[in-house]
């Protein structure tokens, strides 16, 4: 990267679980709120901004160009332009390495970037073949084709599809995204059990995160008083109480009877937003503000679709041989937990001979992904997964954490529905 991209602080919003504290609050107030949130802690002057990039996978019709109606809501001025960006699980990241390639062509020096999603929200369809009957009715121009129109319709027209189910659902593979979770399950002879014990682990260290995570945090108010309070300031996913024997007897989700995916080992359908500011060293010297860190590379890559789970692993291949930095040298890591056995797929064949040579073209393994240094304040199977959000969570959360430890190089990875990978690295330095 020729130009130097830093990241200068950034908030998010509590996840919460879809269908509870933030369910009634739409996209649109989800992101405002991490905006003006963001723009209220650094004290950015507005009309410097030059443009807000934000990732959104399920935009609402009522708001086309999410971005741009965040940006106005967030009172940035009207002057300023905004684009959403969609990249599946990766559009939130997307925001940033957007920001990024506009730095890099000398488009601007200060940018808003990051997701939201309310997953809550998204809604269910008609057919096409029940549209075409309803338009039937607005068309017809006397009683008698009202009367047939309205007579065409049959009790299965009124089944609505599903836009949850649609979004995360792949129409190459033909699988949704547990079905390619159980694939990898398969693949590495990864059991039950392992991604039972990976879940329960995501949770209780989200739990004990809970006053490292509140650092990010901006509180949303509800405009209503749920459970005797009228705002909501943390992540509800995380479950104290969470146990290995709860979690085993979940049943399979994705494949009945016979799979081992289930929903408390699979990332949590969440609602959210979370917004970073990124601008160049004359961002900085413009607004006299000093970065949490920088952006050293970022590189996406593709895969075979029914195996998407893997996408870190091709993407973080890509991005060492794009700059040289070895996976061994990060001291954080965060890999979205979409799955469990989609991230132990990826610890897996990291260190696999064999999968890195028929699979990355590698004389040698690409490297050890240690447990230590991973998600260690909890991942999407505890905090949630609000697609369009998590890339730049991610971000957030890592650098955070680089600052707690005084360290240096945190890694950033995650897959992305399709069959993609994108990974990032951060430095303090």
């Amino acid at each position: 990267m020729k130009e130097t991209v830093y990241v200068v602080d950034g908030v998010r919003t509590p996840f919460a679980k879809a269908g509870t504290t933030l369910a009634e609050i739409d996209a649109v107030q989800l992101g405002r709120d991490a905006v003006a949130s963001l723009l209220a802690r650094t004290g950015v002057d507005m009309a410097q901004v030059d443009e807000l990039i934000f990732g959104c996978v399920a935009q609402p019709a009522q708001a086309a160009n999410i971005a741009r109606v965040i940006a106005l809501r967030a009172g940035l001025p009207r002057s300023m332009p905004a684009v959403t960006v969609h990249r599946n699980c990766a559009s939130g990241f997307e925001s940033i390495t957007n920001a990024a390639e506009k730095i890099a062509a000398g488009r601007g020096h200060i940018f808003v970037v990051g997701g939201v999603e309310s997953m809550s929200q998204v809604p269910l369809f008609y057919s096409y073949a029940t549209a075409k009957k309803f338009s039937a009715i607005a068309r017809a121009k006397s009683l008698r084709q009202k009367i047939d129109a309205i007579t065409s319709f049959r009790p299965t027209d009124f089944k609505p599809r599903i836009g949850l189910q649609l979004g995360l659902s792949d129409p190459v593979s033909g699988l949704n995204m547990g079905q390619t979770a159980e694939v990898l399950a398969r693949d590495f002879d990864i059991s039950r059990t392992a991604q039972d014990q990976f879940a329960l682990q995501s949770h209780r260290k989200a739990t004990a995160a809970r006053e490292k995570l509140a650092q990010e945090i901006t509180p949303v108010f509800l405009g209503k008083t749920v459970q005797g309070k009228d705002f909501i300031d943390q992540d509800n996913g995380p479950r104290e109480k969470q146990t290995l024997e709860a979690l085993s007897k979940l049943n399979p989700v994705f494949e009945p009877g016979t799979g081992s995916v289930t929903a408390g080992n699979s990332s949590q359908i969440t609602d959210g937003a979370c917004a970073l500011l990124v601008m160049t060293e004359e961002g900085l010297r413009r607004t006299n503000l000093r970065p949490l860190g920088r952006i050293l590379d970022y590189a996406y890559a593709g895969l075979d679709p029914a195996r998407m789970g893997l996408g870190p692993v091709y993407a973080i291949n890509a991005l060492e041989k794009r700059c040289g930095i070895a996976l061994q040298e990060a001291e954080v890591i965060e890999i979205n937990e979409a799955f469990a056995a989609q991230v132990l797929a990826c610890q897996y064949a990291s260190i696999s001979k064999s999968y890195c040579r028929d699979h990355l073209d590698r004389e040698t393994v690409l490297g050890e992904i240690p447990s230590e240094i991973l998600n260690v304040n909890g991942g999407a199977i505890a905090l949630g997964h609000p697609v369009g959000v998590s890339g730049s969570r991610l971000v957030l959360t890592a650098l955070k954490e680089l600052h707690r430890r005084r360290a240096e190089k945190a890694l950033v990875s995650l897959c992305v529905g399709g069959g993609q990978g994108g990974a990032l690295w951060l430095s303090t330095n």
